[in-house]
């Protein structure tokens, strides 16, 4: 019978993605059968599953650390933000339309049952479901409807294993205090709790667990270390988005206000002589740049104004008189070109706006969302390449003559004359070792990186280290059948 388990944070960004990847993988190498799962998450960095839809790269991640396709009902709910107090509303892998912040609070409870239905067909397949919560259950503002956190465990009969982050100070308030503001409907349903992210002995830090321990009554599961090769996996959040030290070779990125599908950049990252440095606002872009790489965006035109209010479009153009090299991807595409245009408003206010001019092509924007896996050929390299496109509307012009990749017998992307400015909608394509190392070397760099070989290895590794730093067979003893699922 299926048992589950739910990770619930004392805020964002206390590592619950990393430490579910790590537990999918443990859990999987011990023979069960593990399906990830979030009822609800708030990203802009969306995977495209092998179903034909969209879920939160996090759940991709540990789809595949527990050996499963990625299937939509992995995240049933998930929220791409458009604009400072809205977004995007895609229901089971689907767009559903755009909803103001205050709107969702309201109707976030109707939600449930589109949460509950994925989950119930993840139990029927699954020997284990490792559920992941989102922000914090601290947060008593947005329990009422809640769907995300203690409304879901409450919903399902869960199990609740609370964890703090030690690293950005405080673990003890946050975990006592987590506990002190919590009805005892909510307390009921945790079981435990671990600590993330301590660095050096840990330890130092016995008497604060036994401290967390003795003021709660909740066992603790483990302190665990921080886990240095996290960032070789794959981000999910803006604020795991940093630059990347490595060799002479330097790709300058400019981060968008809405920048989306940003792990274009993590291959990259991983290459050792390469080196990402990730432009902030308020800094011109750098003039030594080997390439320029124009990211996705949630928000093109929006991210377009950002990008000219920088004076990024003022460094960008100098840079491409001095004979630089400029790739664009999927939103960053758009912007390469002559126009956007969005008759019926899909990106904001309905209008046409002039694009950088880099590229002779001109987009205009749809409601209908081109969300699909691709496997594509480099022209003329013949090079194999895996990638996905996630995006709404078209590009034509004269430029898309000189595409430089084709999907099944069809062109894909766009080439300027001088051939040194490169635009495509095809996201992840850097992931496919020929590919990367033939574009690279036309920076003046070589690779003879496996990155995806990379990938298994860090998912293995962590999956050691929780093993030594947490008690997983008492994690898995406290998970339960699921009163609904």
């Amino acid at each position: 019978m299926v048992r589950a388990i739910m990770i619930q944070g004392t805020g964002s960004n206390v590592g619950k993605s990393v430490l579910v990847a790590g537990l999918a993988r443990a859990f999987t190498r011990r023979g069960l059968r593990v399906a990830p799962f979030k009822p609800q998450n708030m990203s802009n960095n969306a995977a495209v599953t092998e179903n034909g839809g969209e879920i939160g790269r996090a759940q991709a991640l540990q789809a595949r650390a527990a050996k499963r396709p990625t299937h939509t009902d992995m995240n049933p709910i998930l929220l791409k933000p458009e604009t400072d107090t809205g977004a995007q509303v895609i229901i089971q892998g689907q767009r559903a339309g755009t909803m103001k912040a205050g709107d969702y609070r309201k109707d976030k409870s109707k939600l449930l049952s589109a949460a509950l239905e994925s989950f119930d067909r993840l139990c029927d397949d699954a020997d284990l479901v490792l559920i992941e919560g989102a922000g914090s259950p601290a947060e008593t503002n947005l329990r009422k409807g809640d769907i995300a956190n203690m409304g879901f465990a409450c919903a399902t009969g869960v199990p609740v294993v609370l964890v703090g982050d030690i690293h950005r100070g405080g673990v003890i308030a946050q975990i006592v205090g987590t506990q002190a503001v919590l009805d005892a409907g909510d307390l009921a349903m945790i079981r435990g709790f671990a600590v993330n992210r301590f660095k050096g002995d840990v330890s130092l830090f016995d008497e604060g667990r036994d401290d967390i321990a003795a003021r709660t009554g909740w066992p603790c599961l483990g302190v665990v270390p921080w886990f240095h090769d996290a960032w070789r996996l794959p981000a999910e959040d803006m604020m795991d988005i940093r630059s990347h030290s490595g060799g002479a070779c330097k790709v300058v990125v400019p981060q968008l206000e809405r920048m989306a599908n940003f792990d274009d950049l993590d291959p990259l990252s991983a290459e050792p002589g390469i080196t990402v440095e990730i432009v902030p606002a308020g800094r011109a872009l750098p003039g030594d740049a080997d390439l320029v790489l124009l990211p996705g965006s949630k928000s093109t035109i929006g991210d377009l104004a950002y990008f000219r209010a920088q004076g990024w479009d003022v460094d960008l153009y100098a840079y491409v008189r001095r004979g630089g090299h400029v790739l664009g991807l999927c939103g960053g595409y758009q912007m390469l070109g002559k126009t956007i245009a969005d008759p019926d408003g899909v990106d904001g206010r309905p209008g046409t706006v002039e694009g950088l001019g880099l590229l002779d092509v001109d987009t205009v924007m749809s409601g209908q969302k081109t969300l699909t896996l691709r496997s594509a050929r480099t022209v003329p390299g013949g090079e194999p390449v895996q990638g996905y496109e996630i995006h709404m509307g078209k590009t034509e012009g004269a430029d898309c003559r000189r595409a430089w990749l084709e999907i099944g017998g069809r062109p894909e992307g766009a080439t300027d004359k001088t051939g040194r400015i490169r635009g495509s909608y095809l996201h992840g394509i850097f992931s496919s070792d020929a590919f990367r190392a033939s574009y690279l070397s036309q920076l003046g760099a070589a690779s003879d990186l496996g990155y995806e070989d990379g990938v298994e290895d860090t998912l293995d590794a962590l999956a050691d280290h929780l093993e030594t730093h947490m008690n997983l067979d008492q994690l898995l003893d406290l998970a339960e059948s699921p009163t609904h699922g």
